[in-house]
C-alpha cells in the first residue's frame, strides 16, 4: 500500500540557502505526524512543497502513490490535500454555518451556496464538521465575533468540509490560550485515523498531547524520527533543539 504522503530526496534552493535538503519522508494513511524543529529548520517550507505553494529544485512528492511534484496548488488540493495556515482565511461577515456551506458546496454561485437547495447529505456533512470542530454552539454566530480559538477551528472546519484525505496544519495553536490549546488537542485527536495529518508545531505540551510519530528537522534536513521517547533520548536532537529538558 502506498503512503498517504511521501517525499523522496526533496530539495528546494533559494539564493544562498538550501531550505529543504534531500528530505525523504513517509506518512501512512491515517497517521498523525508532527514536524518539529527550530525556526528556519525547513518545516513550513516542506509543507509548502507538499501542497504546491513552493516548487522544488529536486526530488519528488507523492500523494497516495501519485507523483504530484511541482503540480499547481489547486491540482494537489483536488486530489485530497487540504491545508490550514497560521492566519485564518474566512468570510468574516458571514456566519459559521454560511462559511461551512460555501466550503462544502461545489456550486460557484454564492447565493446557492448560502443555503438554497442544500441537500440533506450536504447539511449532514456540515453538521458533522461543526461537531468535529466543536463549533455547533456558535453555528449562527458571525465569524468576526468569534474568539481567536474559534476562528482557528472554523478555518480547520473549512478545510475538513472539502473532504480532504490529507490535512496539513501549520501551527494550529498559534496565539491560543491554554484552554483553547487543550481543546485544539482534543479536536485533532478526534480527527486521527479519519485523515492523514501532518502538523507543524512549536508548543511542546501540545506535541506531547497529540504526537504519535515525530520528524525532527534541522537546517533543512531530517535529524531524527520516532515517538516522543525516542526523540527525547536522541542526543543529536537534544544538542540541536530540545536541550537537556526534553519535551514538556
Amino acid at each position: 500500500m502506498s503512503a498517504a504522503v511521501a517525499t523522496k530526496d526533496l530539495t528546494v534552493q533559494f539564493p544562498g540557502l538550501t531550505a529543504v535538503d534531500q528530505v525523504s519522508l513517509s506518512v501512512e494513511t491515517g497517521e498523525l505526524r508532527v514536524l518539529l524543529g527550530a525556526n528556519g529548520a525547513g518545516k513550513t517550507t516542506l509543507m509548502d512543497l507538499i501542497s504546491g505553494k513552493t516548487k522544488s529544485t529536486a526530488g519528488r512528492v507523492l500523494v497516495g502513490g501519485v507523483d504530484v511534484t511541482n503540480w499547481e496548488e489547486h491540482r494537489i488540493a483536488r486530489i485530497g490535500v487540504g491545508r490550514k495556515f497560521q492566519i485564518p482565511s474566512v468570510f468574516r461577515e458571514l456566519t459559521v454555518q454560511e462559511n461551512l456551506t460555501i466550503a462544502s458546496c461545489k456550486s460557484v454561485s454564492l447565493v446557492s451556496n448560502l443555503g438554497f437547495g442544500l441537500s440533506h447529505r450536504q447539511q449532514r456533512r456540515i453538521d458533522e464538521v461543526l461537531d468535529l470542530t466543536a463549533l455547533t454552539g456558535v453555528r449562527d454566530r458571525i465569524a468576526s465575533d468569534l474568539s481567536h480559538g474559534e476562528m482557528q477551528w472554523l478555518e480547520l472546519g473549512l478545510v475538513i468540509a472539502q473532504n480532504p484525505k490529507v490535512l496539513l496544519l501549520d501551527e494550529p495553536t498559534a496565539g491560543m490560550t491554554q484552554s483553547e490549546t487543550r481543546k485544539t488537542a482534543e479536536i485533532i485527536k478526534s480527527l486521527r485515523g479519519r485523515y492523514t495529518i501532518l502538523v507543524v508545531e512549536h508548543d511542546m505540551a501540545f506535541i506531547r498531547e497529540i504526537a504519535e510519530q515525530i520528524t525532527v528537522m534541522h537546517l533543512g534536513r531530517v535529524l531524527a524520527e520516532g515517538d516522543i521517547a525516542a526523540v527525547e533520548s536522541n542526543e543529536e536532537v537534544r544538542a540541536a533543539y530540545l536541550g537537556s529538558k526534553g519535551i514538556h
